[in-house]
């Protein structure tokens, strides 16, 4: 027969069960009540009973319910808890420490000395044996010298007090010893380079209205705000003035959002945070003006609206070029951002000169759209129609001119490109008025070589060099919508844009930044590299491959003269 057994009855109940660790570990060392608290807290956890208060608790264990905060608090300190909130009162269940058995034993005499010398730096209570045992697990499990060690808890009650919590305690030495901080002398530069802050600290807090001795951990959150985001003191404090900061956290998060959108001065920091109201009004205007719906502004007016508002664009102007966008279907803030990169790429930043540049954009959009239909076509305006008529002015032409070449260039089969070969013939023969045509009426029928008395169909040597030139481009676009079909290559590829744009800013106002920016990017694109290879795609074909390097498959060269190319071709045709 076992020595414990159980009925059937009782075989069929519910049970709350408990890790092994704490029995063997905490149970024989826990005050009593403690381990009610922490059994009933099991119970509670594992049946489900959400709804249950502190008072509810307190009720059902016959106790007060400072008394149950009192002993979360004493199992805090054993890390078999974590009390979560204050107000309201929440406490996290946490794994015992993975120590089997019993707890490890110290020989009294062992840390003699250094029991009494943390006693006397506590001297508002009396340490207990459970707290002792912790210290002597810091000295062992860390390899804490004891004048290390004894420096931190002097140091913690120099700033909490003599009724400061071991929880506290074991925490900043924690923190030291991740940072391999355990002798003596490491504890003492470490103290003193704190030190060296703490008037910094005293006046951001002053200003803040923080109240509150600073400590270590707002030290190591000072360090990060002057060395890694770049922020001199007085940047610091205008940030917890007009964010109004109350705590350390919030002027981190405050900080850090200004990291993001690139404001360090004080003046910048006041102009965003006055502009904030703007900013966010006006991303509201620009998605319903471009038609789209934003569940959350916040990340649109981070990864846009900031950014062209550094640019210096103002948000009317935003606006405008936002119904631009919209006319044009770019119907998506990726979109209307790439504009903007070609328009501030361009030097066109003001209201003035972007009004301008839209007024010329549709200036040539009717032309162009006129010219189509002086050709007899009507379909819509493409970038290949602007391609050529910013080529065609090139040359030298007028309205007028290219008016007229559309005209004769009716009822042809590739009307553009027959228009093309009449401009092209015009102008190697310098016939740049409506008059030269009428004396050289040969000009108006470009298509025959009277040297030769051979017949050269130019539209048909345009539309080669436009299927080249096409098939080129759209091979390109289509190996590289394979690679952003891959969910993490199109991350990276977003990523790399992304910090492209910050790092033309840096170079400008944070040469460390910069080069922090630069060695990011240099990463992602080994990391795309690295994905690409194992999507078996070559990098290289994301650029067109065009047949003539000199022309790039246009058939013209820089100066608008017939490509070396385009001459073979028109010798292999005649």
């Amino acid at each position: 027969m076992p020595l414990i057994s159980v009925s059937d009855e009782l075989a069929k109940k519910s049970f709350t069960s408990v890790e092994n660790k704490f029995i063997t570990k905490y149970l024989p060392i826990l005050e009593p009540v403690a381990v009610k608290v922490y059994l009933y807290s099991l119970y509670v956890y594992q049946n489900a009973l959400s709804a249950l208060t502190l008072e509810d608790m307190a009720t059902a264990l016959c106790l007060s319910e400072d008394d149950i905060k009192s002993y979360f608090e004493y199992l805090e300190e054993f890390e078999l808890v974590n009390v979560v909130s204050l107000i309201p009162f929440e406490i996290r269940i946490l794994d015992p420490e993975n120590i089997y058995g019993t707890p490890k034993k110290f020989k009294p005499e062992k840390y003699a000395d250094f029991s009494k010398a943390v006693q006397n730096i506590i001297k508002g209570r009396m340490v207990s044996t459970n707290e002792f045992r912790e210290y002597f697990l810091l000295l062992e499990d860390y390899n804490f010298e004891q004048n290390a060690l004894i420096m931190i808890i002097n140091y913690c009650v120099n700033l909490k007090g003599d009724n400061i919590r071991f929880q506290y305690i074991k925490k900043v030495a924690k923190s030291f010893a991740d940072d391999n901080i355990t002798t003596a002398k490491k504890v003492d530069e470490k103290l003193s380079a704190y030190t060296s802050s703490t008037p910094s600290l005293i006046r951001i807090f002053t200003s803040a209205g923080i109240k509150k001795q600073p400590d270590i951990d707002d030290d190591k959150l000072f360090k990060k705000w002057i060395n890694e985001l770049c922020f001199e003191e007085s940047a610091i404090i205008a940030a917890a003035k007009f964010y109004k900061a109350k705590t350390v956290e919030k002027l981190d998060l405050a900080l850090t959002e200004l990291y993001k959108n690139k404001k360090f001065d004080v003046k910048e920091i006041e102009d965003y945070c006055k502009n904030k109201t703007s900013v966010y009004n006006a991303t509201l205007d620009i998605a319903r003006t471009i038609g789209v719906y934003m569940q959350n502004s916040a990340p649109y007016v981070e990864n846009y609206v900031n950014v062209w508002y550094d640019y210096g664009y103002s948000f009317d102007c935003m606006k405008n070029i936002a119904s631009y966008c919209f006319k044009h279907n770019k119907k998506s803030f990726e979109d209307m951002h790439e504009l903007i990169k070609m328009l501030y790429s361009d030097g066109l930043v003001t209201d003035n000169c972007v009004n301008d540049y839209f007024d010329k954009l549709s200036n040539e959009e009717v032309l162009i759209k006129k010219l189509l239909t002086f050709c007899g076509l009507s379909r819509r305006v493409i970038d290949w129609d602007k391609e050529n008529l910013a080529r065609w002015r090139s040359w030298g032409f007028s309205d007028e001119m290219l008016e007229e070449s559309a005209k004769l260039s009716a009822g042809k089969s590739n009307p553009v490109a027959y228009m093309n070969g009449i401009l092209s013939a015009w102008k190697s023969e310098e016939i740049f008025s409506l008059d030269k045509i009428k004396v050289n009426t040969a000009a108006t029928t470009p298509y025959k070589n009277n040297q030769q008395n051979t017949s050269i169909d130019k539209a048909e040597i345009e539309r080669h060099f436009y299927d080249l030139r096409h098939n080129a481009e759209v091979t390109a676009e289509k190996h590289l919508n394979l690679a952003l079909a891959d969910e993490t290559y199109n991350k990276i590829y977003k990523r790399i844009n992304e910090l492209s744009i910050d790092y033309a800013l840096a170079t400008i106002k944070n040469p460390n930044q910069a080069e922090n920016l630069s060695r990011q990017i240099q990463q992602l694109e080994l990391d795309g590299d690295t994905r690409l290879n194992e999507l078996g795609i070559d990098k290289n074909n994301f650029t067109p491959h065009y047949s003539c390097k000199k022309c790039n498959d246009s058939g013209y060269d820089s100066n608008g003269n017939p490509c070396e190319c385009m001459k073979k071709f028109m010798a292999s045709i005649k």
